[in-house]
């Protein structure tokens, strides 16, 4: 059985290696926030549309990650665009990291589908917990904190750098598919004497849109994530009733090696603006033993009909008031 001194630190080094793939939030309902991934996504759905999440992942299992984000988009049909604003605070043991974007894209009608080119500018806080930090060598009794090692602090210490992202997102009514670039700076930031760099991440994401009457529809989808060294990927289906009520699951993994957890989905609409959803990942990894699944949770506020799908009236000059 692990112990808790000995995880924070194991849980650090699980992001401080370079581990390209493990620094992106993991989550498991990716469908509900696409605009999170890609910032071409943003105002495509002619939506206002609010999304904030959080994530407890590995439940039971002491310092282990927690995610929130808060997303805001909506569309700008009188340019052709979108624009959007995105949160998001990711912990895993001693480690931490909040960063924010403002997004914009520009979407070209091609028939009745969209393809939008976006890009996106924040800035990225990490930071990094010395006092929850035990290493092998390190003494730590009557309230000493020294782990004997000149690089790491007994403090909390952070540092900030700036981001970019950028994206490119099609859509039409039957299918939508996106790839996003995250950290495409790859920034570095410091921390006294640590240095810690935001590794360049792109995704790929997809989902079908299928009719099969007047009241059930399904929608398969797929994510992909990797860093060009290592992969993950997503994959499931939700099946929806009534566009009010919906169902399904993911699984994530596409080997022996990466399988991670299976995902039961499920939500419904409170009312015509509020949806919520929830997500319970079984897990299928060997931390199954040490931890109790993983929850998600999802409250949406959209106000899709009619906003920002109509562009302005033609002007028309009468020459008698001019």
């Amino acid at each position: 059985m692990f112990k808790k001194p000995c995880l924070f630190f194991g849980l650090f080094l699980l992001l401080a290696v370079p581990m390209l793939a493990q620094q992106p939030a993991q989550y498991s309902m990716y469908m509900l926030n696409t605009f999170n991934w890609n910032p071409a996504a943003a105002g495509t759905d002619n939506a206002l549309d609010v999304t904030v999440g959080y994530r407890q992942q590995w439940a039971g299992l002491p310092g282990a990650p927690t995610s929130q984000y808060f997303l805001a988009q909506m569309p700008l049909a009188i340019v052709r665009s979108g624009i959007g604003l995105k949160l998001e605070n990711d912990g895993i043991g001693a480690q931490g990291n909040t960063a924010f974007a403002l997004a914009y894209n520009y979407q070209m009608p091609i028939n009745n589908s969209i393809l939008a080119v976006g890009l996106a500018a924040g800035m990225s806080q990490y930071r990094l917990d010395g006092s929850v930090i035990r290493t092998p060598g390190g003494v730590y009794s009557g309230g000493l904190i020294n782990h004997e090692d000149n690089l790491l602090s007994s403090n909390s210490e952070t540092g900030i750098a700036p981001a970019l992202e950028g994206g490119v997102y099609f859509k039409n009514p039957k299918f939508n598919a996106g790839l996003g670039i995250r950290n495409i700076n790859s920034p570095t930031i410091t921390l006294n004497q640590l240095q810690y760099q935001l590794k360049r991440a792109y995704f790929f994401t997809a989902e079908g849109n299928f009719q099969l009457n007047n009241k059930f529809s399904v929608h398969p989808s797929i994510f992909v994530r990797t860093d060009a060294v290592q992969l993950q990927v997503d994959a499931g289906v939700i099946m929806r009733y009534n566009d009010n009520i919906f169902l399904g699951g993911t699984l994530r993994g596409y080997n022996s090696s990466s399988l991670d957890a299976v995902a039961i989905i499920g939500g419904f609409k409170l009312n015509q603006k509020f949806t919520i959803a929830y997500a319970y990942d079984l897990t299928l990894s060997s931390l199954q033993r040490v931890s109790n699944g993983s929850h998600e949770i999802v409250l949406r506020y959209r106000i899709k009909e009619g906003f920002g799908s109509i562009r302005p009236p033609k002007i028309i000059y009468n020459p008698r008031f001019l």
